[in-house]
């Protein structure tokens, strides 16, 4: 259903001595806040609030506001035009949704009732006011355009105007939304808002009534008066607010992101709009560099896009005038360019993509080439570049050589960072094996010494046993001591190594020989070493200690019903050793990380395995020392693992 009359114009017909003034948007921005803020700040009894808005968009803008509004009364009615998510709806107060058609949408509404307090503003937007906004130039943001719209209404604390408009637009929300009836009605009783006592108010109130308030009156004439004079500035003024904001929304972006992907892509986006180019494109590019990869790029509509083509540079004549002046290159018109003409890169791109006007600007810090900015201008006649537009991009290419610096510093400290939380996470580990495995053993000790002094007439069966237990915790103190002490030499690099041939089996034997001490049952172990292994080249003391970690890890992880296989095979260059075992295997996704420093599978201070969790992290250093290679591989849990280390060949047996 559509209404042909406006609220504004049956108001003005029903009250003919009323008078509408000129309102800019902004003035009406300012009293609507107002008078919803009286709301919100006065104790009424449950009012009546009707706002009319011309289009959603300015509705979502006020949304919070009139769901504060709806703790203060149920009577509060939104109207919008019917749009992508406004509906009918009665969830925090009643949502109007009328037609596109309706003079409804080209008007301003707000009318509040309380017992003892009423207050109204109809306005309709001026013919002229849409058709002045659309002559003025592009330059002018479209926010300040929007605040300089004009409307033709009605703003008054009078009674009865403000409840004939009240009326007036409750009509017209029934016609709408009939089912509100009883509730209308109910608030229509409640303030006497019908054409019959209205109208008797009228003879006898309207047209003695005083004006109670005319310093607001001439706020509101003072406020128009400021937004007139304010609109004609942005006249003056808007070539440079254009560019000012251009180069905002770069420092913005950068701002906002580190993303050097991101920033530049905005750059390309903005420096090409704002120029009118046919297309604006931004590279990274180096002076060493033969070529360079188009990554962002600006479009006009119809032109042929480059973005993913490779640029030579080792032969562009304009690249190699930028890298020895470090300025930027202009060519006016490609077609008589002696520059163009003698390039057959540079004739290939301006005919393939039909560049008529170029320009290049370096992308500079502090004398380094970090990329380069390219605009194109493809039509006829060729371009005329003036010096503001250079001096604009010059301006946006010192912008993207500092963000192109921000995002490399933030990648570095970002490495620096993730190495510090490294560092910190050693360090807790540190304090929490430190004070588990040194404590623990420390205690028995203690303990068991006590008990010797203290308790002389002890058995001696019972004194054997104290000092075992003594002695065997005084060792796995010693262990983790000297595991701390390797594994810090190694990182650091103040191991000495004294690299010579040696033959793989006769280390698996030594390092084997460290098991016959062990009293505890182990698993069944199985060498494969073949006779005809070539000889390696390792410092025979750490390859013995590697050995021995590993074959010992295997021995801590699987039953003594299970069984350990050492194998080993070579290659052209290397000799890789394995060790496996039929325990209990490995996560897929924990491969990786059971070579770092502390791990253990039960965690770091659950120790059912014995180990300090520095025994593979050892492994690594020792083999990454003589320059071989060593991983886990593992089916999975209760698959049993694998672990692999590779040895250098010695040269003469190559």
């Amino acid at each position: 259903m559509t209404i042909l009359t406006s609220v504004l114009s049956d108001l003005l017909k029903s009250l003919p001595n009323l008078r509408p003034q000129l309102y800019f948007k902004a003035s009406l921005t300012a009293l609507s806040h107002a008078m919803e803020d009286q709301v919100l700040a006065a104790t009424f009894n449950q009012p009546l609030i009707i706002a009319s808005f011309q289009h959603e968009r300015f509705y979502r803008q006020e949304a919070h506001r009139y769901q504060r509004l709806a703790e203060k009364s149920n009577q509060i009615y939104v109207l919008s035009v019917l749009e992508t998510e406004f509906r009918n709806d009665s969830q925090y107060y009643e949502k109007v949704a009328f037609d596109i058609d309706d003079p409804l949408s080209q008007e301003w509404h707000l009318v509040v009732i309380a017992e003892n307090y009423s207050t109204c503003l109809v306005c309709h937007e001026s013919k002229g006011s849409l058709r002045k906004n659309q002559e003025l130039p592009d330059s002018i943001p479209s926010v300040d355009i929007d605040t300089a719209r004009r409307f033709e209404g009605i703003w008054t604390y009078d009674r009865i105007v403000t409840l004939k408009a009240a009326e007036l637009l409750l009509k017209r929300i029934l016609l709408y939304r009939p089912e509100l009836q009883e509730k209308v009605r109910a608030i229509m009783d409640r303030f006497n808002i019908d054409q019959e006592n209205q109208d008797s108010m009228i003879s006898t109130q309207y047209g003695y009534d005083i004006d109670t308030n005319p310093f607001v009156q001439r706020l509101v004439t003072y406020l128009q008066a400021s937004q007139y004079k304010l609109h004609k500035a942005y006249r003056s003024i808007a070539a440079q607010a254009r560019k000012e904001s251009l180069v905002n929304s770069i420092s913005t972006a950068i701002r906002r992101s580190l993303d050097p992907h991101e920033i530049l892509q905005v750059a390309a986006q903005q420096l090409g709009t704002h120029l009118e180019a046919c297309r604006c494109l931004i590279y990274r590019a180096q002076v060493t560099d033969i070529k360079a990869t188009i990554e962002h790029e600006f479009l006009d509509r119809g032109v042929v896009s480059v973005l993913g083509q490779t640029w030579d540079l080792e032969y562009n004549p304009l690249f190699q005038e930028i890298t020895q002046h470090l300025e930027g290159v202009c060519v006016a018109d490609t077609i008589t360019d002696s520059r163009v003409k003698r390039s057959a890169s540079l004739s290939a791109i301006v005919k393939k993509f039909g560049v008529r006007s170029w320009l290049i600007e370096p992308v500079l810090f502090q004398g380094r080439l970090l990329g380069i900015v390219e605009l194109h201008y493809c039509y006829f006649p060729s371009h005329v570049w003036q010096k503001g537009e250079l001096d604009l991009v010059k301006a946006i290419a010192t912008q993207i050589g500092a963000a192109l610096i921000q995002a490399e510093s933030f990648s570095h400290l970002e490495e620096l960072n993730q190495q510090l939380e490294a560092l910190d996470r050693t360090r807790s580990n540190l304090i929490a094996i430190t004070g588990h495995e040194l404590r623990t053993p420390l205690s028995t000790i203690q303990v068991c010494l006590e008990s010797l002094y203290s308790e002389p007439d002890m058995p001696l069966e019972l004194q054997q046993v104290m000092i075992n237990t003594a002695l065997a915790d005084s060792e796995r103190m010693r262990k983790l001591v000297q595991d701390f002490l390797t594994l810090s030499n190694l990182e650091s690099g103040r191991v000495e190594w004294h690299p010579e041939a040696l033959i793989v089996q006769e280390c698996v034997d030594l390092a084997l020989s460290r098991l016959r001490t062990r009293k505890e049952e182990i698993p069944q172990i199985k060498t494969y070493v073949v006779d005809s292994l070539p000889l390696v080249r390792a410092d025979g003391d750490w390859l013995v200690e590697v050995l021995a970690k590993l074959i010992e890890n295997a021995c801590k992880f699987t039953p003594s019903i299970g069984e350990i296989t050492i194998d080993a095979r070579s290659n052209e260059e290397m000799v890789e050793v394995i060790v496996g075992d039929t325990g209990r295997g490995i996560e897929p996704q924990r491969l990786e990380i059971v070579f770092d420093r502390f791990y253990q599978e039960e965690g770091a201070l659950r120790r059912t395995a014995g180990g300090t969790g520095l025994g593979l992290a050892i492994c690594r250093q020792i083999v990454t020392g003589w320059g071989g290679k060593i991983w886990a591989e593992s089916r999975g849990k209760d698959q049993g693992s694998q672990f692999h280390f590779t040895i250098p060949i010695v040269a003469s047996d190559r």
